[in-house]
């Protein structure tokens, strides 16, 4: 059974014994959503966001973002040019883990919607490319997945072979996957800091100097150090203005160039559809099942011959922007609040020398803050003052 927003909010004085509960509001707008979420308003002025899990998987989510969210210290904070929530407590509500976070105030744009040129997305491109600047340390140092380029092209396979195994993928499609996973080329890549389910909706925006600038990112469960392709595969649903996006991305990044990144986002958002027929073969679903064949089927029209690797494919993304169609973890609904893919918890970082079972000590904390600052400093300086 849904827990009420007015539930929610009772719960808050248990996650927060010093914050009396003033105000009480659905934070969906009406969505049907992965999460029961409320937003509150407290005495001293604080609005926060408080979500419960609604099922096991939207459980593991919920527990991964609360360790995300621990991993990005003040220190990490301050590297990048938008808010990150911030975990204020934690309660049970029945057998159920409740998360309170602060409230990022803004507004979010939909793919589809996105402006073209400078403005929104511009600064969207920018926020991704700070992200991504982001030490390896960040997620490393708290057992967070990390994955070389091999293991993500292996990931990327087992997708594939999955799909193909239906009997539902067309030729075309099934050819020129293969094809891709064959080109060493379009797997040579940097790894970054990734936010790993990004989504239109996880980033935040308010007009500053009448400018739609990204203030704030959501979505933090499925932080790895992996391929930032990933962060940028729902731009195929923005067919209009993911060339600025990308533009301003190039422009603002301080790592290696990636020759390739436009063509494995798209071949991550093509996936999309696969992993859609897989959901409904799975889960006995038809209607999955038909709606996947059929977005398939159009995309394999789109495309022709072309492989992932050449650039001039031009009614590829208008084809991938059904996507909107497709929920971004196939096995529920969209939250339009704060959540999109799942996270995988038993990809731990083979960096880490052992399981780590809370926080570090203060000190060790303010040694670990301060190497992460030194390590991006010049990065830091280098991205600021290009967009001050």
């Amino acid at each position: 059974m849904a827990r009420s927003p007015l539930t929610l909010a009772a719960s808050v004085a248990s996650a927060l014994p010093r914050a009396g509960v003033v105000a009480v509001g659905t934070l969906t707008e009406g969505l049907s959503g992965r999460f029961d979420s409320a937003v509150a308003d407290l005495d001293d002025g604080r609005r926060v966001v408080v979500r419960s899990r609604t099922d096991a998987e939207s459980a593991r989510e919920l527990a991964a973002e609360a360790r995300a969210l621990r991993a990005l210290t003040p220190g990490v904070r301050a590297l990048v040019p938008f808010r990150i929530p911030e975990q204020l407590g934690e309660t049970e509500l029945g057998d159920a883990r409740l998360l309170v976070v602060d409230h990022l105030p803004g507004y979010r744009i939909d793919a589809a919607h996105l402006p073209v040129g400078p403005g929104a997305a511009a600064s969207l491109g920018r926020a991704l490319a700070a992200l991504h600047a982001l030490p390896a340390s960040v997620v490393q140092i708290e057992g967070l997945p990390v994955r070389t380029p091999e293991q993500v092209r292996a990931e990327t396979r087992l997708t594939v072979d999955r799909a193909i195994a239906t009997g539902k993928v067309p030729d075309a499609l099934r050819g020129r996957w293969h094809r891709a996973l064959e080109s060493d080329d379009l797997w040579r890549f940097e790894p970054a800091v990734v936010l790993g389910s990004a989504e239109a909706g996880s980033f935040v925006f308010e007009d500053l100097a009448e400018v739609p600038t990204v203030t704030g990112v959501l979505n933090w469960h499925a932080l790895s150090v992996g391929d930032p392709a990933h962060d940028l595969q729902w731009l195929a649903a923005a067919p209009l203005a993911a060339e600025t996006v990308y533009e301003a991305y190039t422009a603002a990044s301080v790592r290696a160039p990636d020759a390739l990144l436009r063509e494995r986002a798209r071949l991550y958002a093509e996936l999309e559809f696969a992993s859609w027929l897989v959901h409904g073969i799975e889960t006995g679903r038809d209607d999955v099942v038909e709606d996947a064949v059929t977005l398939l089927s159009s995309l394999a029209g789109s495309i022709g011959q072309e492989d992932v690797a050449p650039a001039n494919a031009p009614d590829l993304d208008d084809a991938i922007a059904l996507l909107d169609r497709v929920p971004a973890t196939a096995a529920t609904p969209v939250d339009t609040s704060m959540q999109t893919d799942a996270y995988d918890p038993e990809m731990l970082s083979s960096y880490l020398a052992a399981e780590r079972d809370g926080s570090m000590d203060a000190e060790a904390q303010e040694e670990a803050d301060a190497e992460t600052l030194r390590a991006t400093e010049a990065a830091l300086r280098r991205w600021t003052g290009t967009h001050d």
